[in-house]
């Protein structure tokens, strides 16, 4: 294998390994000769299990290939502290690697280039750069988390080409089709968490799970709801993975009712609720939209897939908390009908948020359109260090 080829399959790996290792940054390695003789491969294991590192060598221990002098190629920084599984770079160097072309640095605190100065120290020859723009895109949760302390949020929508996602009556399945719904699972299942509003709970009482898709794990459910409206026999409780954010004031019998169905119940409150609650039922709040995130960071959620109607989409909107779209636009007019997201009015131009569309694909008849806001990526800090 070539250079290329090797950095290249360090992506194919990392991208194997994405639906099994978060919190864990998704990691591939490739380990060759001098000559380029294909020595071994390996992809972060589930939570606990080995990182590429060690998996790679394993696989070449068990071709019978010595890995003395050998190149390893890892699409991140081998970790160097001791966590759920030891210090890849230690492993690396006891088992005599020679060099090591890493695509970028870990972005993890109690990594940041230490892994780079132990290999260095022990002799090891270290390079680093190829790949880092997949190796960034594929980790970018897990980059967010580290360097700003609050996940990566994506927000899916499903629209007509006139924006609308529901007829005026909630009606909307389907508007896009089944090669754009098998794609919004493929998203969903990467993502450590997925949010709605409690409005969607009531509405459509969605399971909200990965179907259609062979995965080892199901994300978190986050539910946001203000007046813990939730009702315990929703169908979103038939797994035990929920958590529900609420502002108003404590309601013992509602939340006991819904830690009795295993959700972890959240109370945290923020800014004036907009719509006034019923007597007796506490004062107007609603749920504090950014420290829910800091939370999920702290619980080592990476990406959030926001699958919400038009309200809690455009409290996310309004308070710059969205990172990217994931717009499935499909060849049809509604006229009028719900909106993508409720948030403004805009009294200029200039308060717009602004997008970049970063792919388009078509998936049967509807277009996917992923779009991010511009300069998202400047506010994880550090990183265009990281990948020099």
């Amino acid at each position: 294998m070539n250079p290329d080829e090797s950095v290249k399959k360090c992506g194919e790996l990392a991208r194997q390994a994405r639906l099994v290792c978060p919190p864990n940054p998704a990691v591939g390695c490739v380990l060759t000769s001098a000559d380029g003789a294909l020595l071994g491969l390996g992809a972060t294991q589930a939570t606990g299990g080995p990182h590429a590192e060690v998996m790679a060598l394993r696989d070449a221990a068990r071709r019978g290939h010595s890995v003395l002098g050998a190149t390893a190629y890892v699409s991140l920084e081998p970790c160097a502290h001791q966590g759920r599984t030891g210090p890849c770079c230690d492993a690396l160097i006891a088992a005599g690697i020679g060099r090591v072309v890493a695509a970028m640095a870990d972005p993890n605190p109690r990594v940041a280039g230490q892994g780079f100065a132990r290999l260095r120290a022990a002799g090891v020859h270290v390079s680093v750069g190829p790949g880092a723009e997949d190796a960034f895109e594929l980790n970018i949760g897990f980059f967010s988390r580290m360097a700003r302390q609050t996940p990566w949020v994506r927000m899916k929508l499903a629209a007509s080409l006139d924006g609308k996602t529901a007829l005026e009556n909630g009606a909307s399945q389907w508007i896009t089709g089944e090669a754009a719904r098998a794609d919004g699972h493929a998203w969903r299942a990467r993502a450590c968490a997925l949010l709605t509003g409690v409005g969607t709970v009531l509405q459509d009482n969605p399971r909200l799970d990965v179907r259609g898709l062979d995965t080892p794990r199901q994300p978190r459910l986050v539910v946001v709801d203000s007046r813990l409206e939730t009702p315990p026999d929703a169908l979103l409780f038939d797994a035990d993975r929920q958590l529900i954010f609420y502002a108003a004031e404590p309601n013992l019998e509602r939340q006991r009712a819904l830690e009795a169905r295993g959700a972890l119940v959240i109370y945290l409150p923020g800014n004036p609720h907009p719509d006034p609650l019923p007597k007796g039922e506490g004062v107007g709040r609603k749920v504090d939209l950014a420290a829910m995130l800091r939370d999920l960071a702290k619980r080592e959620v990476n990406e959030v897939h926001v699958e919400a109607g038009h309200k809690l989409n455009g409290s996310l909107i309004r308070e710059a908390l969205v990172d990217e779209l994931l717009l499935y636009l499909a060849p049809k007019l509604l006229g009028q009908g719900r909106d993508m997201a409720s948030f403004g009015p805009l009294t200029e131009l200039a308060q717009a948020t602004a997008l970049e569309f970063k792919s388009s694909v078509m998936l049967g008849p509807d277009l996917r359109l992923l779009a991010r806001v511009q300069g998202r990526e400047r506010f994880l800090a550090g990183t265009d260090s990281l990948r020099k």
